[in-house]
């Protein structure tokens, strides 16, 4: 991990651990329903401040907290067009995998690229510290994931454009 991203990855830890204080919470509007507060919306007195942690202009988090849920969204670095490509199919491919990825979300907050939505059920269920430690590795990998994809990309358009150029020269 590099050093600019460690005060990042801990900055968003430490919130997260902190925010992660759930409990369970009957809805205000229909009887014995237990919606996610931060979804649904329908109590603004069961709502937190918004909080985004930003590396950059181009990188940053946003987490929306209620009683009963939190709803965490990352904006991924994409510093060019190619980098913007990568993250929109490699977002949708996980997106489309959500059910395998219990906290995950199908559909992203407008204005970054994926989303987790964590419940109390799912405090309940699993260790909380586990369910931030996968978080921070998650916002980890898809940095050197995103990266190695653009190089392997740049290596294999460099072969086919040598291998088109040899016709000519030939």
């Amino acid at each position: 991990m590099s050093n600019t991203l460690r005060p990042y990855l801990a900055a968003v830890r430490s919130t997260l651990t902190a925010a992660l204080t759930l409990e369970n919470f009957s809805s205000q509007v229909v009887e014995r329903h237990n919606k996610p507060e931060v979804e649904v919306g329908g109590s603004k007195e069961v709502l937190l401040n918004p909080l985004t942690i930003s590396r950059n202009e181009n990188e940053r988090v946003l987490i929306e907290s209620s009683v009963n849920s939190i709803r965490l969204s990352i904006k991924i670095k994409q510093a060019d067009e190619i980098e913007r490509i990568l993250c929109h199919k490699f977002a949708r491919f996980m997106m489309q995998r959500a059910e395998s990825f219990i906290v995950l979300r199908r559909k992203p907050v407008p204005g970054y690229d994926i989303s987790f939505l964590i419940t109390n059920g799912h405090t309940e269920t699993m260790l909380k510290h586990k369910i931030v430690d996968f978080i921070i590795h998650f916002m980890e990998e898809v940095d050197k994931e995103i990266s190695e994809m653009k190089l392997s990309l740049n290596a294999r358009a460099r072969v086919v454009a040598e291998s088109y150029l040899t016709a000519f020269i030939s």
